[in-house]
C-alpha cells in the first residue's frame, strides 16, 4: 500500500507557497488602484489555507524520503494540484473565467505551453497578466528541477543517461537533489535578470520587460498583448531569439560553465545539433521567402530567426501571421515544433537528445541488416548507451505519436476542423503554444473551442510536459498493488 502522506506533505507546502506567490499580482493591482486585488486576496487565502491544512494533515509522514511510486505520484500530483489553485485568481477576479477556462489557462502556464483562452489581453488588469507570467515562470523552473532530479531516478524518457554527468541522484536523493536544485535556481535567476534588463534596455517598459522575460526564459510564450511579440519587432526579436535558445539548452551545462568549465557546453552533441538544426530551418525558410516572394533580406532574416527559434524552443511567441508564410515554411515550423529543445532545459517536445539516440539506434539496425554478425553498439558522445536508455527513448516516441493521434481524433470528434485539430494536438502535446485553424480566434486564443476539446488539450499538455510514462504509469493496476 502506498503511503500518501509524504506526497501530500510536499504538495501541501507547494500549494501554500503558490498562495503566497499570489501576493505579487495582488500588490500590483493594489498599487495601480485596480479593485481586482480583492479577488486575488481571496484566492490567496483559499490557496494558502488549503495547502497549509494538507501539509499539516500529512506532516507525520514527512521526512521519510520518497519511494519510486511516491516519486511518480508527486511529479504528476504537483502538476495537477498547482493549476487547480493557480486558476483561482482568474476565476474569482478578472477575466472571470469558468472552471474549464481557468484550468486550461493555468495548465498552459504551468506546463509552459503558452496557449491562451483569453481574448483582450491588452485590456486585462496588470495583476492577472502578471499572474499568468508567474505561473509559466514557476513552471519553467519546476520542469528543469523535475528533469534533473526526479526523472533520472524514475528512469523515464531517457533522462537516466544524465546520471553519469556529475549529477548522480540515484541513492542520494535529498542532499544531491538540494545541491542540484540550488544550482539550477541560481542559473535560472541569472538568466531571468539578464533577459529582463536586456528587454528594458531595448525599449520595453518595465512591465512588458518582466512579462516577456517570464515567457522567454521559461519558453512559455504568454504575452500581455493580443499581438504577442509583434509590437517589439527589431532588435528585441534578436535578443529574444538568443534567450530562447539559451533557455532551451541543458541547464546542467550552464552550471558547469559557472563553475569555470566551458568545455562540456561546447562538446555537448545535442547543443551542437540543436544550433545546427535551427540554422538549417532558418536558412530553408529564408531561401524560400527570398526566391518565392522576393522578400527583403534583413526583414525576412529577422522574422524567420525569431519565429523559428520560438517554435523550436517551444516558446510560441509570434511576431507575424505565420499562416501567411506559405505551405513550405509552415511545414518547417511544424517539424521544428516536433523536435523541440534540449533535454534538461525549459524547452519542450521530444527533445534533440532523443532524436540523436533514435538516429544512432536506426544506424545500428541498418548495419546489422548488412552484417548480422557485427558487434555494433549505440553510442552517444563516444560512450555506449545502455539498452534501458534506448528502450525508454523508443517508448517515448511511441507514446508521443500515440498520444498525438488520440488527441487529434478526440478533438475532431468535438467538431473541430482537421487543421485545427491537428495543430491543437501538436501545440498541446508538444507544449508549443500557437494553434492554427478556422476555430482559433484572431488573437490566437482558443476560447471558442468546445469544453471537451479544452479538457483534451489539458490532458495532452500535462502528459507531454511530464514525459508521458510518469503519468501513464498511474493508470496501471500493478502500480497501485505495490
Amino acid at each position: 500500500m502506498i503511503d500518501f502522506r509524504p506526497v501530500g506533505y510536499v504538495i501541501g507546502l507547494l500549494v501554500a507557497t503558490l498562495g503566497a506567490t499570489m501576493l505579487f499580482p495582488l500588490a500590483l493591482d493594489l498599487a495601480s488602484g485596480n479593485r481586482n486585488w480583492m479577488a486575488t486576496l481571496m484566492a490567496a487565502v483559499i490557496t494558502g489555507a488549503a495547502g497549509g491544512v494538507l501539509a499539516l494533515a500529512c506532516a507525520n509522514g514527512a521526512g521519510r524520503g520518497l519511494t519510486l511510486p511516491q516519486s511518480f505520484l508527486l511529479t504528476t500530483g504537483v502538476w495537477v494540484a498547482l493549476p487547480l489553485f493557480g486558476g483561482l485568481p482568474l476565476m474569482l477576479g478578472a477575466p472571470g473565467l469558468g472552471l474549464t477556462d481557468a484550468m486550461f489557462e493555468a495548465v498552459s502556464g504551468i506546463t509552459t505551453t503558452g496557449t491562451t483562452v483569453i481574448a483582450g489581453l491588452d485590456a486585462l488588469p496588470p495583476g492577472p497578466n502578471l499572474w499568468r507570467g508567474i505561473l509559466q515562470w514557476l513552471g519553467g523552473l519546476g520542469i528543469v528541477i523535475v528533469a534533473m532530479v526526479f526523472l533520472p531516478v524514475m528512469k523515464v524518457g531517457g533522462m537516466q543517461f544524465f546520471r553519469s554527468e556529475g549529477f548522480d541522484t540515484l541513492g542520494k536523493i535529498l542532499p544531491r537533489a538540494l545541491d542540484i536544485s540550488t544550482a539550477l535556481i541560481e542559473v535560472y535567476l541569472a538568466l531571468t535578470l539578464t533577459c529582463a534588463l536586456t528587454f528594458y534596455a531595448l525599449g520595453m517598459n518595465g512591465f512588458d520587460a518582466v512579462m516577456h522575460t517570464f515567457a522567454t526564459v521559461s519558453t512559455g510564450g504568454f504575452s500581455n498583448h493580443d499581438t504577442s511579440f509583434a509590437r517589439y519587432q527589431g532588435a528585441a526579436e534578436y535578443a529574444a531569439s538568443l534567450f530562447m535558445l539559451l533557455a532551451s539548452m541543458p541547464f546542467i551545462r550552464f552550471v558547469q560553465l559557472a563553475q569555470g568549465s566551458a568545455a562540456p557546453l561546447w562538446r555537448d552533441a545535442q547543443v551542437r545539433a540543436y544550433l545546427r538544426w535551427n540554422g538549417y530551418a532558418i536558412a530553408a525558410v529564408l531561401t524560400y521567402e527570398m526566391l518565392a516572394k522576393d522578400a527583403p533580406f534583413w526583414t525576412t532574416l529577422r522574422e524567420s530567426t525569431f519565429n523559428i527559434v520560438s517554435v523550436f524552443s517551444g516558446t510560441g511567441f509570434t511576431s507575424v501571421d505565420l499562416t501567411l508564410w506559405g505551405p513550405f515554411p509552415f511545414t518547417v515550423l511544424i517539424v521544428a515544433g516536433l523536435i523541440g529543445g534540449c533535454t534538461a532545459s525549459t524547452g519542450c517536445s521530444v527533445k534533440v537528445f532523443r532524436y540523436l539516440i533514435l538516429f544512432e539506434a536506426i544506424r545500428k539496425q541498418i548495419r546489422l541488416l548488412r552484417d548480422p554478425h557485427a558487434v555494433v553498439s549505440v553510442r552517444y558522445e563516444g560512450r555506449t548507451v545502455g539498452t534501458d536508455v534506448v528502450n525508454s527513448v523508443i517508448v517515448f516516441f511511441t507514446l508521443f505519436i500515440a498520444t498525438c493521434g488520440i488527441v487529434v481524433v478526440g478533438l475532431s470528434l468535438t467538431g473541430l476542423q482537421a487543421k485545427t485539430a491537428i495543430t491543437a494536438a501538436w501545440t498541446s502535446v508538444a507544449n508549443i503554444g500557437p494553434a492554427f485553424g478556422p476555430e482559433v480566434g484572431p488573437t490566437g486564443a482558443v476560447n471558442g473551442f468546445p469544453a471537451t476539446a479544452k479538457w483534451l488539450m489539458i490532458a495532452g499538455m500535462l502528459a507531454g510536459r511530464l514525459e508521458f510514462l510518469s503519468v501513464f504509469v498511474l493508470f496501471m493496476p500493478q502500480f497501485w498493488r505495490r
